[in-house]
């Protein structure tokens, strides 16, 4: 509470006035007995004491030759009178409310601001490195033969794949479905901007025929290489295929841009990095047919497992869906990866001629368990069917085996593997992957280049 100092000058002086006349009563109540002591001169001392009084003498009003003007006359009422005209001299929104007795209620005294948090998360500062295994496959292939890695993660096996280009006349064709089949399909997935689709097999089918299919082409007959690595070591498929269509490319001209966020515990620096960066990466990409979905997820047992939301081109709505966020729960190291994915990629309303990216912000892998792996393997291969790039955004803190389930995520849906580096100096330490080398970027750069390759 504070209290409003301005009547103090007013007030003082009539507390010393009202002093003085106590003082002047007592004198003449006193009597004969102290008439002469309240009358008296002030007593000096010898010497210096005795300049002192001359020293007053001489300025005395009598010996400057001017004329005493006489003591005015004390009244409250004209301190009061006194203070009212300062107080209205005063500009309005100093002037107190009646009745406060000089006190301003905690109420309408002004608040003080209080400065932002400092959480170390600014716009711009994550930093990041950017990895393509389907365009580095020879060394993916090699750290497969050798040992260094491993696969199948958590139901995702990206060892057996065929690497198809589809083209028209020497021309990429874009947006091409192309399906691999044995006596069902296996997998299926379209062409990106360079006539690239990738596709994948169970190791149960090594020596097996198998056939692509795409439209306005004869079908491509091969058999599946042995599981078997010549000189030793761990097979891997170096298939390529190259297949010559009379189709055309589709080229879409909308794109849907999803977020799939972590936001457990221990992902307090990213949660806050997209709810301050959100609005800058929307206005590099934004455009007519641009639209934007964010989607969360925890893990069982805590507030929420998974919580998503509807494409829309308003960011106000967007932000606001970030901005409720913040990082709570988990607890173990595996979270409801799996349901959201399934939620997002399989159940979500993704439109059928757009083009499509999904950012999996996580530090942390799914739950394993044949059921989980059944869900995650459904939901990549439904995302690779509906044209969907994954890209998967490992934060501080993972592990190795979040590591390769990301890799292989990316790798099944034609996308590039993004990873946090220590570079920016916010949040924990940052798994450095087992890759070649690369470029240490600014994570908003490459997010946003990112949606602008899938655009086109």
């Amino acid at each position: 509470m504070k209290k409003n100092m301005k009547y103090a000058p007013f007030l003082l002086a009539a507390l010393l006035l009202t002093a003085c006349g106590d003082a002047s009563s007592a004198c003449e109540a006193s009597g004969s007995a102290r008439e002469e002591e309240c009358s008296a001169e002030p007593a000096y001392a010898s010497g210096a004491d005795e300049a002192a009084k001359a020293d007053d003498a001489a300025e005395s009003p009598d010996a400057l030759g001017l004329e005493a003007e006489p003591a005015a006359d004390f009244t409250f009422d004209a301190v009061a009178e006194d203070a009212a005209k300062a107080d209205a001299a005063l500009a309005p929104e100093e002037a107190l409310p009646p009745d406060t007795d000089g006190i301003v209620p905690e109420s309408q005294s002004e608040p003080v601001e209080e400065p932002p948090a400092d959480d170390g998360a600014q716009p711009f500062v994550l930093t990041a490195g950017e990895w393509n295994d389907n365009e580095n496959w020879g060394f993916f292939a090699n750290l497969i033969h050798n040992g260094t890695i491993e696969f199948p993660s958590y139901g995702l096996d990206p060892v057996w794949r065929v690497a198809v280009t589809v083209g028209n006349g020497g021309v990429p064709v874009q947006n091409q479905t192309v399906q691999l089949k044995a006596k069902d399909v296996l997998w299926t997935a379209k062409t990106d901007k360079n006539g690239n689709a990738y596709l994948f097999y169970d190791a149960a089918y090594a020596e097996q025929e198998l056939t692509l299919e795409t439209a306005g082409a004869d079908p491509v007959k091969f058999t599946a290489p042995k599981q078997e690595a010549e000189q030793g070591g761990n097979p891997v498929s170096t298939l390529e295929m190259t297949i010559e269509t009379g189709s055309a490319s589709q080229h879409y001209t909308d794109t849907e841009v999803c977020f799939i966020l972590d936001t457990t515990g221990s992902m307090g620096d990213e949660i806050t990095y997209l709810q301050k960066d959100f609005s800058a990466i929307a206005g590099e990409v934004a455009a007519d047919g641009v639209t934007f979905s964010v989607n969360f997820y925890k893990d069982k047992g805590d507030s929420y497992m998974t919580r998503c939301n509807p494409f829309t081109d308003d960011v106000r709505e967007i932000q606001k869906a970030l901005n409720q966020e913040y990082a709570d729960g988990g607890g173990d190291t595996p979270e409801a990866v799996a349901e959201i994915l399934d939620e997002v990629l399989v159940s979500g309303d993704w439109h059928a001629e757009t083009n499509k990216i999904a950012f999996l912000i996580f530090d942390a892998p799914p739950h394993s368990g044949s059921k989980q792996d059944a869900m995650i393997h459904n939901a990549v291969a439904a995302a690779a069917e509906k044209g969907i790039h994954v890209v998967p955004v490992v934060a501080s803190n993972a592990e190795r085996e979040t590591e390769l389930f990301g890799r292989a995520l990316a790798i099944m849906t034609g996308s590039n593997y993004v990873f946090l580096t220590d570079d920016s100096g916010i949040g924990d330490s940052h798994l450095e992957p087992i890759i070649g080398s690369y470029d240490v970027e600014l994570l908003h750069d490459i997010i946003v280049r990112n949606i602008r390759e899938i655009a086109g």
